[in-house]
């Protein structure tokens, strides 16, 4: 998948494995990389694995979030205008090629 993200100073530090260590921690920024990684290697949203548990934010219908430890959690929107729909007006996550990254977040 395409990955942008919602910032310029999130993309520095994404972009930047000592910046990425100093934000999170190395443990979470080790993760983090992994995830990234297999998130750019996906053709789409569907092609993400089970084990990250990609889930839908509530009160929040187009963005998502990918777990990290199990305090924090990888927050990405889908990019695309208009989004692809289901027939049941659902996201069809087949058809999402290209994300946004908005946060790394601990949820507790």
């Amino acid at each position: 998948m395409k990955i942008t993200f919602s910032s310029a100073k999130l993309a520095k530090i994404f972009n930047s494995n000592s910046k990425m260590q100093r934000e999170f921690g190395a443990d979470i920024a080790k993760k983090l990389c992994i995830r990234m990684t297999v998130l750019a290697a996906a053709s789409n949203m569907m092609e993400i694995p089970t084990h990250f548990q990609c889930h839908p934010l509530h009160g929040a219908a187009t963005r998502y979030a990918i777990s990290i430890t199990g305090n924090y959690r990888l927050v990405f929107a889908p990019n695309h205008s208009p989004l692809p729909q289901k027939d049941d007006g659902g996201i069809d996550l087949a058809l999402v090629t290209k994300i946004t990254v908005i946060e790394v977040v601990d949820y507790h």
